[in-house]
């Protein structure tokens, strides 16, 4: 007998004594969802976007209207320059360093040994520690004074820079930790889709002579490219989106150096009670947002076509 779980929603509304259509049962089926999405997703976004033609501090109704003048100050405002020029260090990090680094891990350590589980644990922990939690403790690894890095100056007789307070260093340092924290969830997918390649398959290209590179080039990575490319469209969105981690180390600092783009739209936008510069900063996201979207979206099909 066909069980309740195997059957269309229309079949199911049947069963239970209702006659709809199919459309009309997957429109009823799927309300719930657009009222949740539309209440916590677009209605905020809609807001974001009135008020970002407004100079408000966020304190009773918008009533200064002044059209395209928050986007023009974005523009200009040199700090946001600094902003994307780091969210793109980090995107280009995350792609060409943390990528490469969690997909030659995940090559060495897919096959189920004791050795592999539990390397493939101690390089996943960082990944379950809190951004917070991750930022303040390389906080102390990064402290000139009394951290380990001073610690490590002690033992070879030179005195240890001071990192975060460089603008210079500061961005390679939190190159480092964000690469120390991410590269294990990636390593994790890669090696979930290496583990479902078929032996055989391996085994058959061993026979023919193929070398390892080779079988790595033309069997592994061919069959787990949809795992790199849902990799590549976290590590990009996740440096668009990336505060928390930054907040403990920096705070955006020394003098504005380490600021993303949501650092940027903190500390100009809300710690400073600028709702609707706040707001033209959000928007301005949304729409890069949107764009990685859909060129990962047009890029994902022309890799299945």
């Amino acid at each position: 007998m066909t069980s309740s779980l195997s059957r269309s929603p229309a079949t199911a509304f049947r069963g239970a004594g209702f006659k709809l259509p199919r459309g009309a049962a997957l429109a009823v089926l799927l309300l719930p969802a657009f009222v949740l999405f539309a209440a916590f997703v677009i209605l905020p976004i809609l807001q974001a976007f009135r008020f970002s033609f407004f100079n408000w501090n966020g304190f009773g109704a918008p009533s200064e209207f002044v059209g395209l003048k928050n986007y023009a100050t974005l523009i200009e405002q040199r700090h946001f320059a600094t902003a994307l020029t780091n969210t793109g260090f980090i995107i280009v990090v995350s792609l060409f360093l943390q990528l490469p680094l969690a997909l030659w891990l995940a090559l060495a350590l897919y096959k189920s040994t004791r050795v592999a589980a539990a390397v493939r644990t101690l390089f996943f922990l960082p990944y379950m520690l809190a951004e917070v939690a991750a930022g303040l403790m390389w906080n102390f690894v990064y402290d000139g004074n009394y951290g380990i890095a001073h610690q490590i100056g002690a033992l070879l007789g030179i005195d240890a820079p001071f990192v975060l307070g460089d603008a210079t260093l500061v961005m390679p340092a939190i190159a480092v930790v964000l690469v120390w924290k991410y590269f294990g969830f990636h390593m994790m997918i890669y090696i979930a889709a290496l583990q479902n390649i078929p032996d055989e398959m391996i085994e058959a290209a061993r026979l023919d002579g193929a070398s390892k590179w080779r079988i790595v080039r033309h069997v592994k990575l061919p069959m787990i490219r949809s795992a790199i490319a849902v990799t590549a469209f976290f590590a990009v969105t996740g440096s668009l989106q990336l505060f928390d981690l930054i907040v403990p180390l920096t705070n955006g600092g020394p003098n504005n150096a380490s600021l993303t783009i949501v650092g940027f739209l903190y500390q100009f936008g809300v710690t400073r009670m600028r709702v609707g510069f706040g707001s033209a900063v959000s928007i301005v996201l949304f729409l890069i947002c949107v764009v990685v979207a859909l060129v990962y979206q047009r890029a994902l099909k022309r890799m299945e076509a």
